[in-house]
């Protein structure tokens, strides 16, 4: 199984798990939340008509009275309601009120007349000054179906203290069942749409996750071929800190054949220049004429120039493998955040020089400037002629270089910490520029700009 689908069974597993019990407990609590609120209801309404009623229970016309005869009319409304989507067309209520002895002495379905009460659990706690409820079947035996009863009491209404009856109200839990379940299904709709958007977000991670894998997998497939492969987008997580160390890992481990192939393509370049030297040199030490003198010791110049040379040349070879993929100048420059700003006279000036080790020291004093540019700022590269000379300029507004580092910057292997934290520079770009410029009879430099940031320059003669 891919790691993919993997991560987002898992993911989606916990989620629609949790989401299940969460649902469980919320459509559990429905039924017991809506009955409490109607006992809660019968409660307050039971209380009013007590209060209704106690004038005409005291009158002995209780199933007579005016108390009745409006219960009969409110029996008769049509409410006309719509709760929920669910219609009420009825009252669902049935009072029933007891004399103190706990007798029914009015119904208001006209049952139960003259019936004794005192043991129900609604009037017996009543009578005793106590709150009085119970839950009854509909029907002897229908235990399906329930009727809850809520009693208060009736008192005298010329002696508060002193009871005279009891006022039940009753309502059949049935009619709270469309309640119940459109509760129910609005919840378990809501959880759908719950579930189906943690599927949703499932898939969005683990798309982003196997994507972010992918690419370390196929940086690592890559390397392991030996193709040039730029690293993935680094990232502030543990994936980003995967993709830094596998490429710091891959730096040192082509550094290291890099120095074995260095080495060995740097012995045999400089077997035929060396062994000419020393034949050279040889025939030097014995006694010749002087135009045989003289050409052995051109010979040992030109081979120690073609020496330097391809020195010189694989230092230039070796700064662009280093890279170990293809990179462009624009694109770095936007992912850095640095603008470039070019100021080219209309005749720019000619020389006459290798292209290859020209466009290498210009490559050179743009990295090194890109380098400590801060971000959001410009880099301006500047040509003009000036003395008979190309001069091209590179000005950065980065911390410049520090006083006791103005002697030292075109030193071999010296580098400045760069003001972003990234690691130091190999310290060969500098002095690859100080001896392209000695090779074309020019002068490089570099030190600090009025203002902030640093200028380096590379002057040239016109060709």
């Amino acid at each position: 199984m891919r790691l993919g689908l993997r991560l987002f069974l898992g993911f989606f597993l916990i989620v629609g798990l949790a989401a299940f019990f969460v649902l469980r407990v919320f459509v559990d609590e429905v039924k017991p939340g809506v009955r409490q609120a109607m006992e809660s209801t019968l409660v307050d309404t039971a209380n009013a008509l007590a209060v209704m009623a106690a004038a005409d229970l005291k009158a002995g016309r209780i199933a007579e009275g005016d108390f009745a005869r409006q219960l009969a009319e409110a029996a008769r409304r049509d409410p006309g309601a719509r709760i929920w989507d669910v219609p009420k067309r009825g009252i669902d209520l049935r009072v029933t009120v007891t004399d103190a002895r706990g007798i029914v002495v009015y119904d208001s379905r006209g049952r139960d007349l003259g019936r004794d009460n005192s043991r129900w659990n609604d009037v017996y706690r009543t009578l005793r000054g106590e709150y009085g409820a119970r839950s009854s079947p509909e029907a002897p035996g229908d235990h399906a179906h329930t009727v809850m009863h809520v009693a208060a009491p009736v008192h005298d209404p010329d002696d508060p203290g002193r009871l005279i009856g009891v006022l039940t109200v009753a309502r059949p839990n049935r009619s709270l069942e469309p309640f119940i379940e459109a509760g129910q299904r609005r919840m378990l709709h809501q959880g759908a749409w719950l579930v189906g958007l943690s599927a949703l977000v499932a898939v969005l991670v683990t798309a982003w996750l196997s994507r972010r894998i992918g690419r370390l997998a196929r940086y690592a497939r890559a390397v392991a071929a030996g193709e040039p492969a730029a690293p993935p987008p680094p990232g502030r997580d543990e994936l980003g800190d995967l993709a830094r160390a596998l490429e710091d890992m891959r730096r040192k481990l082509e550094g290291k054949a890099y120095v074995e192939q260095y080495v060995q393509s740097l012995t045999h370049e400089m077997k035929s220049p060396l062994a000419a030297i020393r034949g050279a040199a040889e025939l030097l030490q014995e006694p010749l004429p002087e135009a045989e003198r003289q050409r052995f010791a051109r010979n040992i110049l030109q081979q120690q120039g073609r020496l330097t040379e391809t020195i010189d040349k694989l230092l230039a070879l070796a700064e662009v493998e280093q890279h170990g993929w293809l990179q462009r100048r624009e694109p770095r420059l936007a992912a850095a955040g640095v603008d470039l700003c070019l100021e080219l006279p209309a005749q720019p000036p000619r020389v006459a020089g290798d292209p290859f080790l020209l466009r290498q020291a210009l490559g050179n004093l743009l990295d090194n400037a890109l380098a400590f540019a801060p971000r959001g700022s410009m880099l301006v590269l500047a040509l003009a002629e000036e003395g008979g000379q190309a001069v091209l300029r590179v000005l950065d507004r980065g911390p410049g270089v520090p006083d006791y580092a103005l002697e030292r910057v075109f030193e071999r292997f010296y580098s400045l910490p760069r003001p972003d934290g990234q690691p130091r520079s190999s310290g060969l770009g500098l002095p690859f520029v100080r001896e392209v410029a000695r090779l074309h009879g020019g002068r490089a430099w570099l030190g600090n700009r009025a203002g902030g940031g640093a200028e380096a320059g590379l002057a040239l003669p016109r060709g």
